[in-house]
């Protein structure tokens, strides 16, 4: 099961885009976990849930900016139905890599992130 995760946390986020630990699926995107409700995208400081208190929660489509996010963060894809998130090294959603699946999440260097990407499906 473990290869089987790892090879597909190489797909989802490639080119170095997995820092420390590869993308690692939580439990189904259909309720609130971790603090993180259904159709969130959340990201907890460090590489762990934070008590189950996020710092930050985005729920529409399409570009966010980032400010002040420095060294690693969780990042856990709670949307449903098939949607993705990217993180991107741009304003605006510019030049993202990988796709999150919905129900994954990843710890990741965000020191290079500017903004990240929610995806319809």
């Amino acid at each position: 099961m473990r290869k089987m995760m790892t090879t597909a946390a190489a797909l989802v986020f490639a080119a170095g885009a997995v820092t420390a630990v590869g993308a690692t699926q939580a439990q189904a995107a259909t309720t609130a976990s971790h603090g993180c409700d259904s159709g969130y995208v959340c990201l907890y400081p460090g590489a762990g849930w934070n008590n189950d208190r996020p710092t930050h929660k985005y729920y529409t489509y399409g570009a966010h900016n980032l400010s002040n996010m420095y060294g690693t963060y969780r990042i856990f894809n709670n949307q449903s139905g098939g949607a993705t998130m990217q993180t991107c090294t741009g304003y605006n959603g510019t030049g993202c890599q990988g796709h999150l699946p919905s129900g994954w999440y990843i710890d990741k260097d965000m020191t290079p992130i500017n903004s990240i990407v929610l995806n319809r499906p």
